[in-house]
């Protein structure tokens, strides 16, 4: 059957009834049983009359599962794709499916939607255009506004969850699903919509299917943040997550610190010369109410991440999402930073945040990150909001790699920095040699390693060498010139995060029982076993043979 064939039999016939009748005997119990289906609003369901059911889309399951629970028949669109085999096209068009062109205005399918609509049938649309699986619901396509309008039919919100976690390669496994009906929406007959009154009325639509998923315990969009730590990098990401709509608390450590900056709305010791936006409010962390915020970031140092989860962990939404930007590992233990929050919040989905992120050229220029989480939900939401921000987003499973990554290329500007004084060779050897031997570590923690040639690894690496601004090279250029490792923070006059990672990282390669040498020689240099001339010549040197093994 062609393309003109298939809506001509949706418009003049409809489903046929002997197939309809077998599809509901057996799908229907099915579904319950299998799927344990709930639905909940179902006197929101007309028993007749035109109506449009406008829902999200998780699975190619959704059209069955909202039939399933209607009991009359519910015509609905799909990708043209799935008719390209006659049989399969003849089986979905009496179950009531018309194709549609995606990516394009397809006049054939608003048509035969407003012919079946004017003979008082019901038809399902699903305005985000395809399927959107993990995460939050998609942004709508004016499509569902222009159709009601111009068929004046009312349009009922509805909201599935659960078909997106049924299906695994080829199986279909048990899951429980639930599907929800919200009131109808009326709108006038118009008898040509325009673009801007199409577009008008899906956004008052959506909201309704958005109350709806959340009422099913959806994960809600990003409406509002805090952010933790109003350094450079905080201060950035606040200010990024404000441009994208989010309503954003930045949270600094003192009453002064907040009161300057809501006086200036710049944070001229980390940040001079940024302008806060409008969307972003000041406050004092002791003064921050956390049970609201749809995310939660933690911009602070590794070594201040403990008293940070301490005074706000116990108080994260259970929903919220946490984004985690410390690089490095959390005394006394040498936690990854994800692990360490994770540990201790109810709840909470996390994500790690790594990759080159110098914070003014973030705002200026955008920047290439990577986001590792393991709950993919939380990830494309977090990848979808710093995208609008303007930030090229990746996303990543392997949280462990991610952060490793992180803290190896501060670990490795730290070793480089302290042997620049021998010249490039050394201090490319020092980078090289400690890289390498986090990357062994991080292997034998369980990350696949992939990060450490991305933007997390190598790429933040290179940005750290080449930033004028880059502290861990800098602790590094001091520790050569004899400063002791206890007076680093005070000459920086702020944190470098591999300071405190070095020795915690000497620890978890012997108990890991992987030979780390260059990092355990930089370990004695922090601790001032080392000179560092002796140290920066070893690098350098040529191996010691060992018996039975080539030098």
């Amino acid at each position: 059957m062609d393309h003109a064939d298939l809506h001509q039999r949706a418009r003049e016939r409809g489903v046929q009834p002997i197939v309809y009748r077998l599809a509901r005997i057996v799908l229907v119990p099915f579904f319950r049983l299998y799927f344990r289906l709930w639905r909940g609003g179902h006197e929101h369901i007309p028993a007749d009359g035109p109506v449009i059911f406008a829902a999200n889309h998780r699975s190619f399951l959704d059209p069955f599962i909202i039939g399933a629970c209607v009991k009359r028949p519910v015509y609905y669109v799909a990708k043209q794709e799935l008719f390209v085999r006659s049989w399969q096209a003849w089986i979905l068009n009496a179950l009531g499916a018309f194709p549609v062109r995606r990516g394009s205005a397809d006049g054939d399918m608003l048509a035969t939607a407003r012919e079946i609509l004017d003979r008082g049938d019901a038809v399902l649309i699903f305005p985000e255009g395809t399927r959107i699986r993990p995460g939050s619901l998609g942004r709508p396509r004016r499509g569902v506004g222009r159709l009601a309008l111009e068929t004046g039919a009312p349009v009922v919100p509805v909201a599935v969850i659960g078909t997106e976690a049924v299906r695994r390669g080829l199986w279909i496994r048990p899951h429980k699903v639930r599907v929800r009906f919200g009131r109808a929406l009326t709108f006038p007959r118009v008898p040509e919509a325009s673009p801007q009154l199409a577009q008008a009325v899906t956004e008052r639509i959506w909201p309704n299917v958005m109350l709806q998923w959340e009422w099913l315990g959806g994960l809600p969009p990003l409406r509002r943040a805090a952010v933790v730590g109003a350094g450079a990098w905080g201060t950035s990401l606040a200010a990024l997550l404000a441009r994208t709509g989010i309503e954003v608390d930045l949270a600094t450590r003192t009453a002064d610190q907040a009161a300057r900056l809501r006086a200036g709305r710049v944070n001229d010791a980390y940040l001079p010369g940024v302008e806060l936006p409008d969307g972003v409010n000041v406050v004092r962390t002791a003064d921050l109410e956390l049970s609201r915020h749809d995310l939660v970031v933690f911009a602070v140092p590794a070594s201040g991440l403990p008293a940070a989860v301490a005074e706000h962990g116990s108080r994260i939404a259970p929903r919220a999402g946490v984004l985690v930007c410390s690089k490095g590992l959390v005394a006394p233990l040498g936690t990854l930073p994800s692990a360490y929050v994770a540990e201790r919040t109810v709840g909470a989905r996390v994500a790690a945040l790594a990759g080159p992120a110098h914070a003014r050229s973030a705002l200026e220029g955008g920047a290439a990150l990577i986001v590792g989480s393991v709950d993919r939900g939380l990830a494309r939401q977090l990848r979808d909001v710093l995208r609008r921000a303007g930030l090229d987003v990746a996303v990543s499973a392997d949280i462990t790699g991610v952060e490793w990554a992180g803290a190896a290329k501060n670990v490795a500007a730290l070793a480089a920095g302290a042997a620049a004084h021998g010249g490039p060779n050394a201090a490319g050897a020092a980078a090289g040699k400690v890289f390498a031997e986090m990357h062994d570590l991080a292997r034998a923690a369980g990350a696949d390693g992939a990060a450490f040639t991305g933007p997390a690894g190598a790429g933040d690496l290179v940005a750290t060498m080449l930033a004028d601004s880059s502290r861990n090279r800098r602790a590094g250029e001091l520790l050569a010139e004899g400063t002791p490792a206890g007076d680093l923070r005070h000459a920086l006059g702020q944190t470098a995060e591999a300071i405190d990672t070095v020795p915690l990282l000497a620890g978890r390669a012997g108990a890991a029982g992987v030979r780390t040498p260059a990092l355990a020689a930089l370990a004695e240099l922090l601790e001032g076993h080392v000179e560092p001339e002796a140290w920066t010549a070893s690098l350098t040197a040529p191996a010691v043979a060992v018996r039975g093994h080539a030098a």
